[in-house]
Formats: C-alpha cells, structure tokens, sequence
C-alpha cells in the first residue's frame, strides 16, 4: 500500500498511517498483559542498536516483554542478534525469550548508519504514531519512544517542537498540561519552560503555567510512582532566588504566588531556593521533584547525576510514555557504542508507572 499524507493537525511528513491504521487498533488478549512498545526513532540513529542491546539486557535487568515498532532492517544494519517479526502485539511475549519481537512499520528506504535519510525520517514518525495509537488502544501498555532528530523532522514537515508535543497532541491532551520530567535514580526535575531562547524565558513564566505544571506533576508523582504525598521544591530564575528583589523580582510576583496557590491546594509547595544549592545530595533528600522556570537550569543537574540513566517521562498523558534522555548520536551509531542504560531504565520506569495504574 503506498504512503499516504497525515490529514491530522501538526504533522505534514508523509508519514503512511493508512498501512499501520488495523495494527493500531489492536487489543490486548483478555487477561495477559500486554507488551510495551518501543518506536525505533531515527533508523540512521542509535535507537536501533540500544533497543536491540536493552533486549539482550532482558535477564540482567529483569526487563518485562516489549516489541519494537519501525523498518526491521534499521537493527539488522547495526546488530547480529535474533530478531522475530510478529504481526500483532500480542505475539510479542511468545517470542520475547528468544528473539527481540519487531512489528514492522515504515519504509525506512537505504539504511546508512549515521547518515540519516529523508524515508528514515518518515519512518521514524510512522513508528512513533504506530506505537502511540497502539497505546492508546490498550496493545500496549506503555510507550518508549527511541531518539529522534529534530532538524530532520522539520525538514520531512513535522510541525510540532519534539516528540512530546507530537504525543500529547495524538492523546488529545493540550501542551501545557503535558509535562516533561526528567528521573533519574536520586533526582526528578521539571522544567516549566522547554526548547525557547533562555532570553524568552521570564516572559513566558506566569502564575498559571507554574501551577499547571506543578499540578500535573503532583498528580503524576502521586498515581505513576506511588508518592503519597509528592514534595515539590520550586527553583528561583534569578541567582539567589532573586535576594529579595534586588536581582530581579520573578520570584516575588510570579513564583511565590504560584506557589502559595498551590499551597492553598493542599500541595506541598516550597520554595523558591537558589538554584545553585538544590541539587547536591542533602537537599535532594528534602523533596521527590524540583520544579525549575528553564530548561537547562533541570537538565544540567540531571545530566550531570545520571546521564547514561536518565529518563524523559510525559506526565499528563492517558497513556504512559518514557523515553531515554539522549538524542541520535549520529556520530556513534552503527559502531557498537551506543549505551542502553539510558533505554533500560525508561522501558523499566514505564513499566513501573503502567503497573501501577493498572492496580489503581
């Protein structure tokens, strides 16, 4: 069947949904539980080979069954190990003791390791939506989803900022109530904003993004990680947290209000503190998630903590979605590199968040 173009909002790439539309519509075998997806992300990318080396990792790291959703050939070009295509998700955890179980989706076209390619891009964006309908349908029970390059993907037409706005907006759910967290095993952080100029940043923070965010992320501590009573600890944007207005006064009319609003609520809200002394070991102790006004501001420390077990979790979403805090590594792929810590801990944090919704 040839491809045919997206009609739904944000997304032009030629992305075939027409070929994957039956699959996505799948159910789970009543009574077993079903699999977690992985989209393989850019087949010229390292995804392919850390989801091959997270499946080979399957004993070790006590790894429920997954399957892979993209063009098979994108794994085959950088891995040797046993593949077994299925053609519904409930075949894969027949197989998983075996081989790594690989749903075909896309046409990722020459695979060239490092070189990635205008059909590898579109096929990226096929497995990707392939695994969030799956998803949302109950085939799956959560989504991973593997690196992805921005600047390809806007170049094959897609409209929206990351991966994340792309999932949030399939699910229906709107962009500011679908948060991005980063976890790590001693440390989770929010950043209230994302991918803007840093220059941008005290504009776009107001009272009621902060609340928002922290609102979801309050709910998503509490049903995706079982944290009774989420403690949030809320940086300032300015060194300091400001000094009481004499370097800047966000913190005065914008983060302390929100957070008294959020008190009010019945959340434990604290905060503002400089960002400079939040992250070492005795304070992190003191709260289960640091909500910070920029994105680099919640990266750095988290990178610098955990970068090869860092993980991208969407809160706010009906679905559970994780994805491992890295992007293509173009530079690597295809020479046997490619890290999967970061991959083995998002297909292990999803799995833990889907359990327990599951039991709620």
């Amino acid at each position: 069947m040839s491809a045919s173009t997206c009609a739904r909002s944000g997304c032009s790439a030629t992305c075939g949904a027409t070929r994957w539309s039956s699959i996505a519509e799948a159910r789970p075998v009543p009574g077993s539980p079903a699999p977690l997806v992985i989209s393989l992300g850019d087949p010229a990318g390292i995804g392919p080979e850390i989801a091959a080396k997270a499946w080979a990792a399957r004993d070790t790291a006590a790894l429920p069954p997954f399957f892979v959703v993209g063009d098979p050939r994108a794994i085959t070009a950088v891995w040797t190990g046993p593949l077994a295509t299925i053609d519904a998700p409930d075949r894969a955890a027949d197989v998983f003791a075996r081989a790594l179980p690989v749903l075909t989706v896309g046409d990722a076209g020459r695979v060239a390791p490092g070189t990635p390619q205008p059909d590898g891009t579109r096929a990226a964006v096929e497995a990707l939506e392939a695994a969030v309908g799956l998803a949302r349908s109950g085939a799956a029970s959560a989504v991973v989803t593997g690196p992805v390059a921005k600047a390809q993907l806007y170049q094959a037409g897609f409209t929206h900022p990351g991966q994340t706005e792309f999932v949030a907006e399939r699910c229906g759910v709107a962009r500011e109530n679908a948060v991005m967290m980063l976890a790590g095993p001693t440390l989770r952080v929010v950043p209230v904003t994302t991918h803007i100029a840093f220059a941008a940043v005290p504009d776009a923070l107001s009272v009621e993004l902060i609340v928002a965010k922290a609102r979801v992320t309050a709910r998503a501590l509490a049903r995706d990680f079982g944290i009774a009573r989420p403690r949030l600890a809320f940086a300032g944007l300015n060194p300091h947290a400001g000094e009481d207005g004499t370097m800047g006064r966000e913190e005065i009319e914008v983060i302390r209000p929100a957070i008294a609003q959020l008190v009010g609520d019945g959340i434990d809200a604290r905060g503002p503190f400089a960002a400079d002394s939040l992250f070492h070991a005795r304070a992190r102790a003191g709260y289960d998630a640091a909500i910070c006004p920029y994105h680099d501001q919640a990266l750095i420390p988290l990178k610098t903590l955990h970068f090869d077990e860092g993980v991208n979790m969407t809160l706010g979403l009906p679905i559970v979605r994780t994805a491992p805090d890295h992007g293509t590594a173009f530079d690597i792929a295809g020479q046997d590199r490619a890290e999967a810590g970061a991959t083995i801990h998002a297909i292990r944090l999803a799995a833990e968040a889907a359990a327990r919704r599951a039991s709620s």
